[in-house]
């Protein structure tokens, strides 16, 4: 299991990182897609919005290949990912299968380091108040 989480934390920092700045340098040509997925990604580009998340995939890619503070990458990374899936599952269904892989990489990656999120997921917090 550490060979196939190493092996997924290194494929999922290299796909942030090659598709954040594929945002900005545009070397992978992607067509618009067209119908509402076309209208939902041109308002994120022309409002700037999707440079903005493409900085947190970079940074999030780098913390995962740099194997530091894979917690904090894997809850941003963990946020974009969900949106990705949604985008491609509810609006551009040709990359879902792109997208279910990002999702696999994410929890091979996840499981070793889930110890780590064990305070987030807690029922009940000792000694806090309650209002």
């Amino acid at each position: 299991m550490k060979i196939a989480a190493l092996i997924a934390r290194i494929l999922l920092g290299i796909e942030f990182i090659v598709f954040g700045l594929n945002t900005f340098l545009q070397f992978i040509h992607m067509p618009m897609p067209t119908g509402l997925a076309g209208q939902f990604a041109g308002v994120l580009f022309a409002s700037k919005y999707m440079h903005v998340v493409a900085v947190f995939q970079i940074i999030g890619g780098i913390l995962l290949l740099a194997n530091s503070f894979v917690p904090l990458a894997l809850t941003v990374l963990g946020a974009i990912g969900v949106n990705i899936l949604l985008y491609h599952a509810l609006m551009a269904p040709e990359g879902l299968p792109l997208a279910v892989v990002t999702a696999v990489l994410w929890l091979l990656v996840f499981i070793p380091v889930r110890a780590a999120f064990a305070g987030i997921v807690a029922r009940r917090v000792e000694g806090a108040r309650a209002n």
